[in-house]
């Protein structure tokens, strides 16, 4: 099958920073100065958030896993540059350790101002970091088909990602508590299965015709084919801390998208699982991250997380030398000996049981490898 071109399957990736103040490590508003810095530098790239503690960075589409490294090492520089200049430092992780939301600012925006007026509560509590990693794709009927069997694969790579064990300075037992977080809204989580693209417009055209939304952009899933872009955008990770985490993961999610191409070019699929099933795993993922046991459908079995991470590292092995993202990929075995975000910021806590200790290493983390 080396007819196959995996040309369309592009990267895009989306991080989210936050910002911090160096003397007491809580999150603090930077009036958006670093957004109209960073603007100068990487125009629309750098974009302000909900709330004023975060600023958010995009890659340009990129045709490899090197290119989106070389784009996401740059951002992070020079975010952290601007962000020093103004005597702030810039870290990645899920949760802030311990700054609580209510003294958190919001940024003054039409948008922003609806979600909060709809949303209220939920959406001013939704302190949070993601990673949204977008994988090019030919056509929105491959899309949708790539996006319906991908489900399965979700919880294997959130667990990789989980870096948000604290919530406003309580240790919360969770390896990722930013998707609890994030749950109260609605529309978030795992998607449904749809049968093709119509199916999935028509439920879309549903929602605004009702008045529900006023774009798809306000359908939140952990996975969704994107409303305006020819992508498909994997939206369950944790930010995580270093760069070299970001682009295995976005690694991994683009070879997952070729291997099922390449499944579908030779008239295969991977088995489609239920909603209900995968959301057993996404919670055992949020929970333990890669410590704990998720189920193998298939066998209707618990098997270790790492072993099916394993399995998962065999599964996409045959299209990564096509997509030439080996090395990025082989950072997956550093991050199963390292732990996740989560499990180096659960150690440094050990240390001194001092979350400003956490802050200080996740700032620390920032600028790894780069």
């Amino acid at each position: 099958m080396s007819g196959i071109s995996y040309k369309s399957f592009t990267i895009g990736v989306e991080e989210e920073y936050m910002v911090l103040d160096p003397e007491t490590r809580e999150l603090k508003s930077h009036e958006q100065k670093i957004v109209l810095e960073g603007q100068k530098i990487f125009k629309d790239k750098v974009k302000a958030e909900m709330h004023q503690a975060v600023v958010e960075v995009g890659t340009d589409i990129c045709a490899d896993v090197d290119e989106a490294f070389a784009d996401v090492s740059n951002m992070r520089k020079s975010i952290s540059n601007i962000a020093g200049n103004i005597g702030l430092r810039i870290g990645a992780s899920g949760t802030h350790p311990f700054s609580h939301w209510e003294k958190q600012l919001i940024t003054e925006h039409a948008r922003y101002n609806e979600i909060i007026n709809e949303l209220q509560e939920a959406a001013r509590s939704n302190l949070i970091f993601g990673l949204h990693v977008h994988v090019g794709m030919e056509s929105r009927e491959l899309a949708i088909h790539i996006a319906n069997t991908a489900r399965y694969f979700l919880p294997h790579v959130f667990a990789l990602s989980t870096n948000s064990p604290f919530w406003e300075g309580r240790e919360t037992g969770y390896k990722s508590f930013r998707t609890k977080v994030f749950e109260k809204f609605p529309r978030t989580g795992i998607p449904d299965f749809f049968n093709s693209i119509e199916d999935y417009d028509n439920y879309v055209k549903l929602l605004i015709k009702t008045n529900c939304i006023d774009n798809a952009k306000k359908i939140w899933w952990d996975l969704r084919v994107h409303p305006f872009f020819n992508t498909v955008e994997f939206r369950i990770c944790d930010i995580p801390m270093t760069v070299h985490e970001t682009i295995a993961i976005a690694g991994v999610f683009q070879a997952i998208c070729a291997k099922l191409y390449k499944l579908r070019m030779q008239n295969l699929n991977f088995m489609i699982y239920s909603r209900a099933l995968i959301n057993e795993n996404k919670f055992r993922a949020s929970r333990y991250g890669l410590d704990g046991k998720m189920i193998d459908f298939g066998k209707e079995t618990e098997v270790n997380t790492r072993i099916l991470i394993y399995e998962l590292l065999d599964f996409i092995d045959d299209v990564i030398p096509h997509l030439g993202s080996q090395h990025a990929i082989s950072h997956v075995h550093k991050m199963m000996e390292m732990g996740t975000g989560a499990d180096r910021q659960l150690k440094a806590f050990k240390e001194n049981h001092n979350l400003a200790d956490v802050v200080d290493y996740i700032g620390w983390s920032f600028l790894q490898g780069i």
